[in-house]
């Protein structure tokens, strides 16, 4: 998909590689015409790519994708686990989800952890995250004497349910 092919209000996100990343790998994609995250991959230096990387029981890494993004202002890029990984495998996004700020021009890489019982090798080129791209709203903070009223008032942790 070219940029030209996009919707005219969908934000745009630049992206460029990074000088060693493996240019043969596809761009985040969107898999189906309803998904709402753009698949990202794991794009490892050349050393890397015929093995993969292994990722041990309650290892944690952070897998490169070889690419640098500008995200416009007023927008993030979250990344999110994928699904198949983290029910399958037990591999998932480790603060998920992460957020890429639009101020943020650095290498973009996925903080993974394998919580499964086995070690799981990572590809290169696999299909790794998630990116969500969302609007962002920076709000102000002020101090007040009262806070509003409500039916639920200083009900914290479980208290709207079970738990």
């Amino acid at each position: 998909m070219s940029l030209a092919d996009l919707h005219e209000n969908a934000p745009v996100i630049a992206m460029m590689w990074e000088g060693w990343a493996d240019q043969m790998l596809a761009l985040p994609a969107y898999e189906t015409a309803g998904a709402a995250g753009a698949d990202i991959r794991a794009n490892f230096s050349s050393e890397v790519r015929e093995t993969g990387l292994e990722l041990a029981p309650m290892a944690r890494c952070i897998l490169p994708t070889g690419l640098r993004m500008e995200i416009p202002a007023g927008f993030e890029v979250q990344i999110r686990p994928r699904s198949g990984l983290a029910c399958k495998q037990g591999v998932t996004v480790l603060n998920a989800p992460g957020t890429i700020d639009s101020d943020y021009r650095g290498p973009v890489g996925v903080l993974m952890i394998n919580l499964g019982d086995e070690p799981f090798v990572i590809a290169h080129g696999e299909r790794i995250a998630q990116m969500v791209v969302a609007p962002v709203v920076q709000a102000g903070f002020g101090l007040v004497e009262n806070l509003g009223e409500t039916s639920r008032g200083s009900g914290g942790f479980g208290s709207t349910g079970r738990g």
